[in-house]
């Protein structure tokens, strides 16, 4: 028996203890085991706790009931990832409620550098398919991975052009992994797993796609990424709540005009006017407000760069790839290079532009 994943699933079914307190207490204790095993009187003291929440974690006693779940997800090879695991998306622990324990089928890295989510309406039209299919073959260049919600209309559409491009794409389900909804969609998503994106959900086996399950699962559209792309949308809808949410939180959303008497285009227009999103007419105006292209130019020219590096050099560059800021003695110690020689390469590389000195003798890569 995993014992960390019976805690951790645990932890999702004590009453009184939401998201919310599900993040105060790992950030406390860590793992879910300890948190279980902290007395209560210490429980009590954490600020968002006190003594309900703390008798609620105390006589919690369905821990064998925890056992069908975790045979699910063996025998799946799901991935359960736990708010301190490695693999957990970071930037949903910068949202106040990120969920406490996600399941994913797949093998993309969900916290790549780059990751935007495309929505829209179920229904769209040509306009909308054009627009989705467009922007992506103008994005892929960059390879982001692409999130979506694996409905009818723009979702699918984000997700079978982003197979088309090569880009990993992964899809946030409203219910538990036993099942895809709409069924329709079950080749697409294992096809997505299967060229290296995959699928993700907070929610267990039987765990049917209730309609208060989606924006639950909409947060986690918003939350995990770095962009939301509204395509076409109603003033009313699960799009609008994304693209709220990921207003926020301080994500960058953006959107797709429309004419102002589309009734598909209304939510767009409105996110726009009401300076929630920042208009685009293309993928480019994307990579502009994003400014991957400069992060690209960026490399490219440090790339470049690195070519001609001498011996210390390119000893010193590596360890600076390595661990992103070193005091000089720690350079010195790791790079058996002689202090004058550390000090000599350490200029000569501030002098290309290739590294930054920060106060108390610290450097990083520029």
């Amino acid at each position: 028996m995993n014992t960390d994943l019976l805690y951790q699933l645990a932890l999702t079914q004590v009453p009184n203890i939401g998201d919310v307190q599900a993040k105060i207490l790992a950030e406390e204790f860590g793992t879910a085991e300890a948190i279980f095993k902290a007395k209560k009187s210490t429980l009590e003291k954490i600020e968002g706790i006190g003594e309900v929440r703390a008798s609620s974690i105390k006589k919690f006693d369905a821990f064998n009931e925890q056992e069908d779940e975790i045979k699910f997800i063996e025998k799946y090879k799901i991935k359960p990832l736990f708010l301190t695991s490695d693999d957990y998306p970071k930037r949903l622990l910068h949202c106040y409620d990120p969920p406490t324990l996600l399941f994913y089928r797949g093998n993309a890295n969900l916290n790549t550098s780059k990751i935007i989510s495309i929505i829209g309406t179920r229904s769209n039209s040509d306009y909308g398919k054009m627009m989705t299919e467009k922007i992506l073959a103008s994005l892929a260049p960059h390879q982001p991975l692409v999130v979506s919600g694996l409905a009818y209309g723009i979702d699918a559409i984000a997700h079978k052009q982003s197979l088309k491009q090569q880009l990993p794409t992964v899809a946030v389900l409203a219910h538990g992994l036993d099942k895809i909804y709409p069924s329709q969609h079950t080749a697409l998503a294992k096809e997505m797993i299967a060229e290296g994106g995959g699928i993700l959900t907070e929610f267990r086996k039987d765990t049917k796609p209730d309609r208060h399950n989606f924006p639950e699962r909409n947060r986690i559209v918003a939350g995990m990424c770095d962009a939301t792309i509204v395509i076409e949308t109603g003033i009313k809808g699960g799009s609008m709540i994304t693209a709220n949410l990921a207003y926020s939180y301080n994500r960058d959303v953006f959107a797709v005009p429309g004419k102002t008497t589309d009734s598909k285009s209304e939510g767009c227009n409105y996110l726009i006017q009401s300076n929630k999103a920042i208009l685009i007419r293309n993928g480019e105006d994307v990579i502009k407000e994003m400014g991957w292209e400069e992060k690209n130019k960026k490399k490219i020219i440090q790339k470049q760069l690195f070519v001609d590096l001498t011996a210390d050099e390119k000893i010193i560059a590596q360890l600076l790839q390595v661990k992103e800021q070193m005091h000089i003695d720690e350079i010195n110690l790791q790079s058996n290079i002689n202090s004058s020689s550390v000090s000599a390469a350490l200029l000569m590389m501030e002098m290309n532009g290739l590294v930054k000195s920060l106060p108390g003798k610290i450097y990083k890569l520029s």
